[in-house]
């Protein structure tokens, strides 16, 4: 039967021997590949290798340790392992066995020594490689566990463990493409390794292949149904994949299969505020802190959820308390900095929304200059400054209405934007500089002494905002292309002329609820006698069709004007019109910036637009708000009431 094996079967079934501690078994192979292949490097080795084993206690002595350390009974285990290394001093299996009870102990040094003492005895004990390289990886020593457990896999390349810490650090070291192959030569070795199947879903995740992620998650719990973190997983990608009730179901079951979970209490916390059940997502992010109470995400979001509710103060001292069990959390800060300032509380939420620069976010989109940031105090006498844009354009035509105030400081102010906003912002801003961002040579210029994130603008001229008046209007559209589009307007029929926008081009299971349908519209577009405007720029066409078939009307619509790229052109429309009503997006902040009465129709928990950091530019906004549980019918009921008023 032996003869019909290959050598490479014959090595395989000796390390399944080996493993078994059958070691006559194991022989009995070595031997006979050494009577055909008496040079052949790994029987040699291994048999080598074995004899040493033989020198090892009995596979019943050794279980016996292995029992002591699953039962964590330490006490029986150092005292008949001491005793054996008196009997046994070459046993490098006991010292392998005694370095796992110190590493479960934390006492990774003398694990260390115990697992090198193994390998002293015997340089190629896989094992004890494969453990040296979990303690390294605990440590967070990614690199060199990486080394060991590829030693490990080249002395056993059966080991399937190891192939799976391998990835574990790959991930780690953020190298997901590597990380991926190895979990795929894991499960290769062993189909069945749901850890592996879940870690591997990870990836696939955190690669935004969702839907892949959710295959191997799948699969995991084909294997072991009750694994709770990979339907935790699940979950996640579930959600982000927008199916937000089957992600709920999903997490759910975790927390039914492990109650103590706190990362799918605060996950569901999550999906809950996201479905607008405010009162039952601060439940269960409590319910997280009540298993974790250091669990700084939950003290955020459940701040976060307050503010939703418009209880500012409340909401405040969730953010502090957070902020005072982690005191370095950019995230709690920059949310601290909303009820702040949605309290009325201007200079301190200020002082706190400058710590959005030490976030994830701005960190991604920060510049590099060799120059440094204007600290609002230093004389700008005789100075240049360089302001540049941080976010959107919705945020740089807000914060522009107050560059003037800033301008008057200095010899000279430049800011630097995006490029679909140069010929509006210049024309607007004649005195200072205006420059589509250019990034290329960020750490060589010369041509400033000092540089602003926009976003630090309000703090940096607080006192001259508080001592002035807020503008009508302060963007200037091209006068002739004004005329052009009451030309064009009154070509449609007669006025008023009320320019619509029903939702955002950026749309969520979070975002969604700040927005209505269009059906929803009804007590606006019944009035008579009204021409209405389209200003939606992306995903409008459907909606036109239903209101012609619902309510007999026509929403006009230019094809010809490009309202996302052509900011400028579509400016002067907005000037042209009588009336603009928005939702809390871009289009109502061009509107007002540019002098047109505008009707926000908003969702009252949106704190960013009751916040003073981010409230409109011009002054010529009328805002209309419902709470989460209405609907938005008695806000379209208000303001039809005020275009009756336009007739």
């Amino acid at each position: 039967m032996l003869q019909n094996l290959s050598i490479d079967q014959k090595l395989r079934k000796i390390s399944s021997h080996l493993k078994k501690y059958e070691f006559n078994e194991a022989e009995i192979l070595y031997l006979d590949i050494l009577k055909t292949f008496p040079k052949n490097i790994k029987a040699k080795e291994g048999l080598k290798t074995l004899k040493k084993n033989l020198q090892n206690p009995s596979k019943q002595v050794v279980d016996q340790l292995i029992n002591y350390l699953n039962k964590n009974n330490y006490y029986d285990l150092f005292k008949e392992g001491e005793s054996l290394l008196i009997k046994y001093p070459d046993a490098f299996m006991v010292y392998n066995i005694l370095g796992l009870a110190l590493h479960n102990l934390k006492k990774c040094d003398d694990a260390l020594l115990m697992f090198n003492k193994a390998l002293t005895i015997e340089p190629r004990y896989a094992v004890a490689y494969y453990n040296i390289g979990n303690i390294l990886q605990s440590e967070n020593k990614l690199n060199k566990a990486i080394n060991f457990y590829d030693k490990a896999i080249s002395l056993d390349s059966t080991n399937s463990n190891a192939f799976h810490k391998k990835g574990i650090a790959l991930f780690k070291l953020g190298k997901l493409d590597q990380a991926i192959e190895v979990y795929k030569k894991c499960i290769l070795l062993t189909p069945n390794y749901a850890e592996a199947h879940n870690n591997m879903g990870i990836c696939l995740y955190y690669q935004n292949k969702l839907k892949d992620s959710i295959i191997s998650y799948n699969k995991s719990l084909s294997i072991n149904p009750e694994y709770a973190n990979a339907l935790y997983n699940k979950s996640v990608a579930l959600f982000d994949l927008g199916e937000l009730e089957q992600a709920i179901n999903v997490c759910k079951k975790s927390i039914f299969l492990k109650s103590d979970y706190a990362e799918a209490h605060h996950k569901m916390g999550d999906f809950l505020q996201h479905k607008g059940l405010i009162n039952e997502a601060i439940e269960a992010y409590n319910k997280a802190l009540s298993i974790n109470p250091n669990y700084i995400n939950s003290y955020n979001n459940i701040g976060s959820a307050y503010l939703e509710q418009g209880r500012f103060e409340k909401a405040i001292e969730i953010f502090k308390k957070g902020i005072s069990l982690s005191p370095e959390q950019p995230e709690i800060y920059h949310n601290l900095s909303f009820g702040l300032l949605a309290s009325g509380k201007i200079k301190e939420g200020l002082e706190a929304y400058e710590w959005r620069k030490k976030t994830e976010k701005f960190l991604s989109n920060k510049r590099e200059f060799s120059k440094p940031e204007w600290d609002g105090k230093e004389s700008l006498k005789g100075k240049k400054i360089l302001v540049w844009s941080e976010q959107g354009i919705g945020e740089t035509i807000r914060w522009s209405s107050r560059l003037p105030l800033l301008s008057t400081k200095a010899e000279k102010c430049i800011l630097e934007c995006q490029d679909k906003l140069v010929p509006l912002l210049k024309r607007s801003f004649p005195n200072i500089e205006i420059k589509a961002e250019n990034r290329d040579l960020d750490s060589q210029r010369n041509d400033f002494d000092f540089h602003l994130p926009m976003g630090s603008l309000y703090r940096c001229v607080l006192d001259e905002i508080i001592n002035s008046t807020k503008p009508n209007s302060y963007l200037i559209p091209d006068p002739n292309r004004v005329i052009y589009w009451k030309n064009r307007l009154s070509s449609l029929g007669n006025g008023p002329y009320v320019g619509i926008t029903w939702k955002s081009s950026l749309l969520n299971s979070l975002r969604n609820k700040n927005y209505s349908s269009i059906s929803e519209w009804g007590p606006i577009l019944r009035i008579p006698n009204i021409t209405f405007i389209n200003l939606q720029y992306k995903n409008y066409e459907d909606d036109l069709v239903k209101v012609k078939n619902e309510f007999g009307i026509e929403i006009h619509n230019f094809k010809d004007l490009d309202q996302y790229e052509n900011i400028d052109d579509t400016s002067a429309l907005y000037a042209a019109l009588d009336v603009v009503i928005s939702h809390n997006h871009s289009p109502h902040l061009i509107s007002s910036a540019v002098g047109t009465p505008t009707k926000l129709a908003n969702w009252r928990q949106n704190t960013n637009n009751n916040s003073f950091l981010f409230a409109p530019g011009g002054s010529r906004v009328d805002t209309f708000e419902k709470d989460t549980s209405e609907t938005w019918e008695n806000v379209f009921g208000q303001i039809a009431k005020d275009l009756l008023n336009l007739k």
